[in-house]
Parts: C-alpha cells; structure tokens; sequence
C-alpha cells in the first residue's frame, strides 16, 4: 500500500523537488535524507520508488507503507556515515546541512542517478533560524559541492516569500550514466 500524502498534517514537499522529481530515473531506489517527516518520502512512494528514509527522528515515518520503505534512525552527525557505499536513483535533501558529509550525499547518487537538495542559505539569518553560518550555505557552495561529479541541471540561490521568508540555495543535479 502507497501512502497517501493528504492524509498526513505535514508541510506540502517542496516545490523544487517536485519540479525535479522526473530527474530521478523511474522506480529507482530513492534515499530521503533528514527525512523529517516524511513529505518528500511520502511524495516519492506515491511515486512508485522504494524510498529509504533516514533521520535521527523517525517516529513521525512510522505510518509509512512498510514494504516500500526502510526507515533508519541515525545520528548523522555523531556517527559514521550509515549508509556504506549504497548508492540511489536519486537523493533527496531539504532544510538540512552539515558540510562534512556534502561528499558522501553526492557519491551516494548512482550512475544516471539525480541529487536534489535545497536548503538555508546566507541571508536568512534576517528571517530567523537557522541563523548561524553553520547552517547556511555560502554562495556557490552546493555548486562546489558537486562540481566535476554530477552535471547541474538547475540551481539557485535565491529570497523566497513562501511557505516563509527565508534564503535557499538548491540545485537539481544529475550524475553520468555508468
């Protein structure tokens, strides 16, 4: 059974990753990172991909259809990463940043696979949290992140008005076939 993303009281997925969902080649494996509460999960296995959803909360993932979904509790920050060598389809991060594992994030995109990743960038510390520069993006930084590995199909760094005020940076990124 697929979940239904309207039954559950979370924010609507992101306009960007919906935008460039088609990115990620279809029925692949697809890793939501810092899932959170599972928007982009839910968006994903509505989409017929087996999603991997991993937080280091995963209480709000526990009403997901369990044969289309692994969900891991991890402290991605204290930990080693916990994923190995796995690679996805495509990989998913929103609202999320810690720099040291910007490296593993993009070698955990398969050959043909796509990373989509949008979150806080310099700037919004004018609108509230996140505030440090510790968790904003610098310009250009997710450019960096996956410059010479996957090719940009979009990005931007950008003041947006909705569902808040904040400071983004995203980009939509493929890696080359095998």
């Amino acid at each position: 059974m697929v979940s239904n993303p309207s039954s559950h009281p979370t924010l609507p997925p992101s306009s960007w990753v919906l935008r460039f969902a088609d990115l990620v080649p279809s029925g692949g494996p697809v890793l939501d990172l810092a899932a959170g509460q599972g928007r982009h999960s839910r968006a994903f296995l509505d989409r017929g991909h087996p999603v991997t959803a991993i937080d280091r909360s995963t209480a709000a993932l526990t009403g997901l259809a369990p044969a289309n979904i692994e969900i891991l509790t991890a402290d991605l920050e204290g930990a080693p990463w916990p994923l190995g060598k796995r690679r996805f389809a495509g990989v998913v991060v929103t609202n999320y940043l810690y720099r040291p594992l910007l490296p593993a994030i993009v070698s955990a995109v398969a050959p043909g696979g796509a990373l989509i990743y949008e979150t806080f960038a310099a700037g919004n510390e004018r609108f509230g949290k996140p505030a440090s520069p510790e968790h904003l993006l610098q310009p250009g930084e997710l450019l960096e992140a996956v410059r010479n590995r996957l090719r940009v199909i979009a990005y931007e760094n950008l003041e947006l008005t909705t569902p808040k005020r904040c400071v983004v940076q995203r980009v939509a990124a493929v890696a080359p076939p095998a």
